[in-house]
């Protein structure tokens, strides 16, 4: 696997010691925006967390419920019998049963509860309903997915370490068979699990390369969620919810993997959908300015002006801790934060949507919302709102501007949810001036997203300045980025300006910003903070006036706990994190995508292509293109140029699945010599290119190329 774990005793000491508590945080981020009443207690039945909905249930702020023992919240007949209730709770592992509110207001309501224990150890789970309010959803039960939750601790390596009471429920399987498993023996689809056993399937090498990408996705972007069908151990399969958290010691090296898992049957069933669908002409409104606010749970520490501005507070409020989340939110809006939420647990940010704000003063606005996760252990997000009063005199703008939302969609080509979804985040960050963060795999596109956002920011006619930080050598890169004076160093017979300067007023885009060496990023992070810098040999201060825009498919959290990047300039680039899905995660993209470049390169050939037979859709469609879109263009670019008639003429031997097992029988070497070959091909000879598309440095990807044996003559 690429990610690297410490694999020796002491990794799953720390796992023992810290994996419980991280466990609790991601099991408390999932719960406390949840529009259902649930609560989390340990053994003392003291609250450990509170959803919002048991907020409005309670009556309480989240503060006041969160310490104090659940016998505060009963009547006193009820107190009575809690000691009791509590302890066969523990014992038996669910419950299910009633009591009535501790109200001096009148007639108390009778409150149903639904208990499961040690969800994680000393840690059990309450689903609370008010009898006198309609049944959820109408169905006279608790939605499947707030009442049992599969907790586990995973090894570096996707082994089973710890197995909680909650996973046994769900699954059926108990901790000790699980113990020490790789956790493929969950995955549904194959007829080898429908059995009991545990480990005993035709397709490992299948199911490893998938638990592998899973770890790989969560060791990069600090966490990856997921949904799926899995299968218990009676065989029946469920629609499952899957979050997977990296878990890293305090020098950053990875230790292992946190896993919660939900059944989303009943959402898979009801067709309950996520996505808002918010037109584009609703991000128009006030451009230039945005309320930018950003926290831990529902605590608000900081805030930016134009968001105090919008909700009547002032920065004394902000430092007495007087903003928090839930005040600012309407009780009928719960359903569609927790709809936000859960897209934020799975895909790191939520499609915009549109909601009420609740000012200092007890007014509301309308305004558009989109958050994003900065880290889901402890949870702590950003969130970007934008006023929508204006909306209405604002409606016409996109009208005016002469189909530019059209120009930018073409851009980024597909239909897919998660394409519409990095869209629509495009969309609101773009007119604000926050620092964006790109982040993707080679060849998914991030460079599309840059020139996107530039474009729809106030900024777009203003210019656009690209630096890919890994094609310019290590010792260059400081007087590319900054410039020098004359003299400042042997053969620098002339001023020079740099990308900074070059991009003033404008917006500057940071390719592989993870490749920027150590030492030169304190005067990054000094010119990002300072909006100013020196020239290289000068002492003359330039003030700049800089959009940054960074993009990178390195694993910038691994890098901080290697002493290879620092985690100051890390926080100063993700402000706002927009992750571009790989194409496999999405290829319902791929025939759209495959006509797209059919038609560029027919056209830049003067061919006339306009049929792409069924059996090369089919195959572009099953390949999992590891390349991601630069691959599949590519190939189809290749294709054009092999086509003679009408229709396109893919050399489809290339991508079947018996594709692979042509080298199965040769050696690392002659893979490694080939591979790197056919991407040398396919980027014209040029190594820059090359080591970008590879992941490597240009030095690397030398170094490899004449250990290889690999010559210009080759090409």
């Amino acid at each position: 696997m690429s990610h690297s774990a410490n694999e020796q005793p002491a990794a799953r000491g720390w796992l023992a010691e810290n994996g419980p508590r991280e466990l609790e945080l991601l099991l408390r981020a999932i719960v406390y925006r949840q529009a259902a009443s649930i609560l989390v207690a340990d053994d003392q039945r003291k609250c450990r967390e509170a959803s919002a909905g048991a907020v409005k249930l309670l009556g309480r702020l989240r503060e006041k419920i969160i310490g104090h023992n659940l016998d505060d919240f009963g009547a006193p007949e009820f107190n009575h019998q809690s000691p009791e209730l509590w302890e066969a709770l523990i014992e038996e592992g669910e419950q299910k049963g009633s009591f009535r509110l501790d109200d001096a207001e009148g007639s108390p309501p009778e409150i149903g509860y639904t208990a499961k224990s040690n969800v994680l150890p000393q840690r059990h789970v309450l689903v609370l309903h008010d009898h006198t309010l309609p049944e959820p959803a109408g169905k006279g039960e608790i939605a499947s997915k707030c009442q049992d939750y599969a907790m586990f601790l995973l090894d570096g390596r996707g082994r089973v370490v710890e197995w909680y009471s909650g996973a046994v429920r769900i699954y059926g399987y108990t901790e000790v068979e699980t113990a020490g498993k790789s956790l493929t023996f969950l995955y549904a689809g194959l007829s080898s699990l429908s059995s009991n056993s545990i480990g005993h399937n035709d397709n490992s090498q299948h199911l490893n390369a998938r638990l592998e990408h899973e770890l790989n996705r969560s060791a990069a972007n600090g966490h990856f969620g997921q949904e799926g069908w899995q299968v218990r151990r009676d065989g029946t399969q469920f629609w499952a919810n899957c979050i997977t958290v990296a878990l890293r010691d305090e020098d950053g090296d990875l230790q292992g993997f946190a896993g919660a898992v939900r059944d989303f049957s009943d959402v898979y069933k009801t067709g309950e959908k996520t996505g808002r669908g918010v037109t584009v002409a609703a991000h128009r409104t006030n451009p230039s300015i945005a309320g930018i606010v950003s926290g831990e749970f529902d605590r608000i520490p900081e805030a930016n002006d134009a968001f105090l501005e919008l909700t009547g507070y002032d920065r004394d409020d902000l430092q007495a801790g007087r903003l928090r989340w839930p005040d600012l939110t309407p009780p009928e809006y719960l359903v569609p934060d927790e709809l936000a939420h859960e897209e934020e647990l799975r895909f790191g940010a939520c499609t915009p949507y549109e909601k009420e704000l609740i000012r200092k003063d007890g007014s509301r606005i309308p305004i558009l919302v989109v958050t994003a996760v900065l880290k889901l252990v402890p949870f702590r997000w950003i969130t970007f709102v934008q006023d929508l009063r204006e909306r209405d005199r604002l409606e016409t703008i996109d009208d005016l501007s002469g189909g530019q939302t059209d120009q930018d969609s073409d851009e980024m080509v597909g239909d897919s949810a998660l394409l519409q979804r990095v869209k629509r985040l495009v969309a609101v960050v773009a007119p604000t001036d926050a620092t964006v963060l790109i982040l993707g795999e080679t060849g998914t596109g991030k460079e599309l997203v840059a020139h996107a956002i530039h474009r729809r920011s106030p900024r777009k006619n203003l210019p656009f300045v690209t630096l890919n930080c890994a094609a310019i050598p290590t010792g260059l890169l400081e007087s590319e980025l900054f410039g020098y004076e004359r003299g400042a160093f042997t053969g620098a017979l002339t001023q020079k300006i740099g990308r900074f300067e070059m991009a003033n007023r404008g917006t500057l885009f940071l390719d592989e910003v993870g490749d920027i060496p150590l030492e030169l990023q304190p005067k990054l992070l000094r010119a990002l903070q300072e909006k100013s810098f020196e020239r290289l040999g000068g002492t003359k201060t330039i003030p700049i006036d800089v959009r940054l825009v960074a993009a990178t498919n390195r694993n910038l959290t691994q890098m901080m706990g290697d002493k290879l990047f620092r985690s100051d300039l890390y926080y100063r680039l993700k402000v706002f994190p927009i992750t571009v899905p790989p194409l496999r995660d999405h290829p319902e993209d791929i025939p759209t995508l495959a006509r797209h470049f059919t038609a560029k390169y027919a056209g830049k050939m003067n061919r006339q292509i306009n049929k792409i037979p069924v059996e090369t859709m089919r195959a572009l469609v099953a390949w999992p293109w590891p390349g991601n879109v630069r691959e599949l263009e590519n190939f189809v670019e290749r294709s054009v140029i092999l086509s003679t008639g009408s229709s396109l003429r893919a050399p489809l031997d290339e991508i079947r699945p018996n594709a692979t097992s042509i080298i199965s029988s040769s050696t690392l070497e002659q893979v490694e010599r080939e591979h790197i070959l056919r991407v040398l091909g396919e980027c014209s000879g040029v190594i820059t290119a090359a080591a970008t598309r590879l992941g490597l440095h240009r030095t690397t990807l030398n170094a490899l190329m004449k250990r290889l044996g690999i010559s210009r003559n080759d090409l």
